[in-house]
């Protein structure tokens, strides 16, 4: 699927991509509406149509994935909340085996994520992954996510790569789209980004359900 002989970088997504998605989704979708109705006396119901809104409102922005912006939204303190669910942050099958090979292989490996720095921190606390990296980036150092250009020109101005002789692997259909626009010329999707769901449509872009697919021609 990918020659490798081309591929200089591999920039990789850190959740649904690395991580089993079942920890944020879990986390979002259950966790926080019971403790946003516990805090505001709301029935689950209205608590979950409530941060609902809110979520629809600032997806595909900083805020969406920016911790203190919820924090101040749902009176939570959602750092604290999560170390409650650390027992779920799980990486996805293979991982393990195809960084090595990687770094093995002499390739530049950068983790882009847009996650806060706080969740970042926890997961890498939990799941020893930062030794395979060359540098663990994330979007709220720049001020923008992946999925705007301007996150593109600031990792390109911070950390330079070939676009052309770049692997870019992420879970999600908006952000690959926006690194395509930008010009990096390798994308993967992810089949199974959370382990309890079905395989999601990757719509344009080819994709891998387990990272040994890619193991053979490394």
């Amino acid at each position: 699927m990918i020659d490798w002989k081309t591929i200089d970088t591999v920039l990789f997504d850190m959740d649904g991509t690395l991580l089993d998605l079942h920890f944020d989704n879990y986390f979002w979708l259950q966790h926080i509406p019971e403790k946003y109705a516990e805090k505001h006396g709301l029935s689950m119901e209205k608590a979950c149509a409530e941060v609902d809104v809110w979520m629809q409102q600032t997806m595909g922005t900083l805020n969406w994935y920016c911790l203190d912006f919820w924090d101040k939204t749902l009176g939570l303190e959602t750092a604290v909340l999560k170390q409650e669910l650390a027992h779920l942050i799980s990486l996805r099958p293979h991982v393990d085996e195809l960084l090595s090979a990687l770094k093995a292989a002499g390739k530049h490996i950068v983790l882009i994520t847009n996650a806060h720095q706080d969740s970042l921190s926890l997961k890498m606390e939990r799941i020893s992954l930062a030794h395979y990296f060359d540098r663990l980036i994330t979007s709220h150092e720049f001020g923008y996510p992946k999925e705007d250009q301007r996150f593109w020109e600031a990792l390109q101005s911070n950390e330079p790569f070939n676009r052309e002789r770049t692997l870019f692997v992420d879970d999600s259909i908006p952000i690959l789209r926006s690194a395509r626009e930008y010009g990096i010329r390798e994308l993967l999707a992810i089949k199974h980004p959370d382990s309890k769901k079905a395989a999601k449509d990757t719509e344009e872009f080819p994709a891998i359900d387990q990272f040994t697919e890619l193991l053979p021609v490394l």
